[in-house]
């Protein structure tokens, strides 16, 4: 079953929470990354699109795209997530 924005959303809080536990500052999260984590990328079913929206809607204040695809949802999106998560 391909995955969904549950599934994103778990991966990237776990992607913080390990960022978090050794103290870092920031965590720089990249989508394809984050989809092959996940599962189902590369692949003809992956959810780029609805894993790119998940990584856009968890920013937060002082948050900053690093890189982004000319359509701005791709495998490239790169977004800094500063830490901690409130």
């Amino acid at each position: 079953m391909p995955p969904d924005t549950y599934d994103f959303k778990v991966a990237l809080n776990s992607l913080f929470k390990a960022a978090e536990a050794k103290f870092a500052p920031y965590v720089d999260v990249n989508s394809g990354d984050l989809h092959r984590r996940v599962g189902m990328y590369p692949g003809r079913n992956h959810r780029m699109p609805s894993c790119c929206e998940v990584m856009k809607a968890n920013m937060g204040p002082g948050d900053l795209i690093l890189k982004q695809p000319p359509k701005g949802k791709g495998a490239s999106l790169t977004i800094r997530y500063m830490l901690p998560r409130s």
